[in-house]
C-alpha cells in the first residue's frame, strides 16, 4: 500500500513539476531511497523559499571581474561527455512511474537554502545524487564567498531545473526545441543555473548588475570545471548553465560509462 501510494504521488510530481520541499538545514544528512523521500511529510516553513526581489536596477556598482573568454566558447563541453559522466554517476531514468520501485541509488532532496533558490519547476523535480547536490551547493558557497571578497551583496543564485523524467522530458520539448531526447536530467547528475536572473535577499546591500553577477558565477564554474569536478554547457536560449556533475577519483563505487 505504501509502495502504491508512493506511485500515485510520483505520478502527480511529474504532472505538475513540483518540487519536495524540505528543512534546508538538513543538506549533509546521509541519502536516501526516492521512495521514503516521496513518503516524507514536506516542511512549508522554509525561510529560503521567499524569492524577495529579483534585483534593484538603479545605483549598481560594479565588481571586479577575472576575465576568462566568451562564454559561449569556454562552456561548450558536448553533450556526449555530459551523457557519459551522467551514465557513470546517475540513476537509471525512470521510464515509468513504477521505475521508482528498483531506483538504486539514494537520492538528497533539493531545496531552497542559504546558496540558492530553486525556482518554480515546471519540467522537473528537486532530487539530485549525492554528489550532484554537493556540487550544487559548492557552487553557491563560492558564489557566495566571492561576492562577499569583492565587495559583497545580497544575491543568489537561481536553479531552474533538476531531476527529469522521459515523460517530463517530452513535455519540454514541446516548447523548448532544443531539449534533447536523452537528458542529462534524467539520471539526477545535472541542474540548470541561471544567468540572467539573480534574486536579491536584501536591497539595502550593494546593488550590482546581473552581468557582473553572471561573469562572477561563471569564474566560480570554470575553476569548478578545471577541477575535473563537472562539465557545463553555456546554453544561449535558455538562458542557463547546463552543469554535470562528474564522478571523482575517490568515488568508491564502480562506475562504468556506458
Amino acid at each position: 500500500m505504501k509502495s502504491y501510494a508512493a506511485i500515485i504521488i510520483l505520478i502527480y510530481l511529474l504532472a505538475t513539476g513540483c518540487g519536495h520541499s524540505s528543512d534546508p538545514s538538513a543538506h549533509g544528512a546521509t541519502p536516501r531511497p526516492l521512495l521514503e523521500l516521496l513518503n516524507e511529510p514536506a516542511n512549508p516553513a522554509n525561510p529560503y523559499s521567499s524569492r524577495g526581489s529579483e534585483a534593484p536596477d538603479e545605483g549598481c556598482e560594479r565588481i571586479r571581474i577575472r576575465q576568462i573568454g566568451p562564454l559561449r566558447k569556454v562552456f561548450n563541453d558536448s553533450n556526449h561527455v555530459h551523457l557519459e559522466a551522467a551514465r557513470a554517476l546517475g540513476i537509471d531514468p525512470l521510464k515509468e512511474s513504477s521505475a521508482i520501485l528498483s531506483i538504486d541509488r539514494p537520492l538528497v532532496t533539493v531545496t531552497s537554502c542559504q546558496e540558492f533558490y530553486l525556482d518554480n519547476l515546471t519540467h522537473s523535480f528537486g532530487y539530485l545524487v549525492p554528489e550532484a547536490d554537493e556540487l550544487l551547493h559548492e557552487i553557491g558557497r563560492r558564489f557566495n564567498d566571492s561576492l562577499q571578497a569583492r565587495g559583497g551583496g545580497a544575491y543568489r543564485m537561481k536553479v531552474t531545473s533538476v531531476l527529469r523524467t522521459p515523460a517530463s522530458v517530452r513535455k519540454l520539448r514541446r516548447v523548448n526545441v532544443n531539449a534533447t531526447e536523452e537528458s542529462t536530467h534524467m539520471f539526477g547528475t545535472t541542474f540548470d543555473i541561471s544567468y540572467s536572473k539573480f534574486i536579491c535577499d536584501d536591497p539595502e546591500q550593494p546593488h550590482r548588475t546581473f552581468e557582473d553577477l553572471k561573469n562572477l558565477l561563471a569564474e566560480v564554474l570554470y575553476d569548478l570545471r578545471a577541477e575535473g569536478r563537472c562539465y557545463v554547457k553555456y546554453e544561449a536560449k535558455q538562458s542557463c548553465f547546463h552543469i554535470t556533475a562528474r564522478p571523482q577519483p575517490d568515488d568508491n563505487r564502480d562506475h562504468e560509462a556506458s
